[in-house]
């Protein structure tokens, strides 16, 4: 019962904040959500840093922080003050030079560690930092705030609606995923379906947005749901799946009910670039 209650004051009181975030602070192409991707960003690094630490791949807290900044940070430059877009592989070598040349000249003992070591180095990089970053690239395309809003959507629904049928019809239908054995495929039915509905709904509602020249609206706006719901669902269970390897439950105590912040962004990290990638194609 604490853990519904914790889920429903999160789901009321954080959604209309994310709205508001999305629909009414476009500042400088959606700066003030851009930045807030940031910031994500950099606590879900540092929090999957602290993951891979229980399987002894070190990487230090700043250096965490800063690796997992550069594609959001990188990004945000350039969709917010139009800085030029060849910055991001710059700065992605330059860390990856980093985590490669730092670890070179030391001591023995660590010398003896140097592949977990830039393991971890490039693993806090790429994820969520580099994920992540396609949300904040959603904000250059022509009515931006609605393809965000849909996409924000798509992904909070389809984790409410899979926890909610879970719960009511996923008793006997469990573990069969071993990296989420909680998980069950009335939840994954039920997050889908909403998924699916929420694409529908935009073509519906938001033509201006979500109008297909390639093929029926409808039919686009159920394949954008689809996969973007499908791309959340895995995007949960691989969080899991590195969570279950080291052992640990949650990757923090940052939001109530939900965990770290890398608990919270999981589904949105994986589902972004299919989101974004399949919107400008289909859209």
């Amino acid at each position: 019962m604490k853990n519904l209650i914790e889920r429903l004051l999160v789901f009321f009181i954080g959604l209309p904040i994310v709205i508001s975030l999305v629909v009414f602070l476009t500042y400088r192409n959606h700066l003030p959500l851009n930045l807030v991707v940031v910031v994500l960003s950099i606590l879900g690094a540092i929090e999957f840093r602290n993951i891979l630490a229980q399987k002894k791949l070190i990487i230090s807290i700043p250096e965490a922080a800063i690796l997992g900044a550069i594609g959001p940070v990188i990004w945000t430059l350039n969709v917010s003050f139009g800085f030029d877009g060849n910055l991001l592989p710059g700065a992605l070598i330059t860390g990856a030079l980093w985590i490669l040349i730092s670890r070179t000249f030391t001591t023995q003992e660590k010398l003896d560690s140097y592949i977990n070591r830039i393991g971890a180095g490039f693993s806090v990089m790429i994820y969520p930092g580099l994920f992540m970053a396609w949300l904040i690239q959603m904000a250059v395309v022509p009515r931006a705030e609605m393809v965000i809003l849909i996409f924000i959507l798509v992904v909070l629904l389809n984790d409410s609606a899979a926890w909610t049928t879970g719960m009511l019809f996923g008793k006997n239908n469990r573990g069969l995923v071993a990296a989420s054995p909680q998980k069950s495929i009335a939840g994954f039915i039920g997050g889908i379906i909403l998924s699916i509905l929420s694409g529908i709904f935009a073509t519906v509602f938001i033509p201006s947005a979500f109008t297909s020249p390639v093929m029926p609206s409808i039919a686009a706006g159920a394949i954008l749901g689809l996969a973007a719901g499908v791309a959340a669902t895995l995007g949960d269970l691989c969080e899991s799946a590195i969570k279950r390897s080291a052992g640990v439950k949650d990757s923090g105590i940052l939001i109530l009910g939900r965990g770290g912040a890398l608990d919270s962004i999981d589904s949105v990290a994986l589902a972004a670039p299919i989101y974004y990638l399949l919107y400008i194609t289909l859209f």
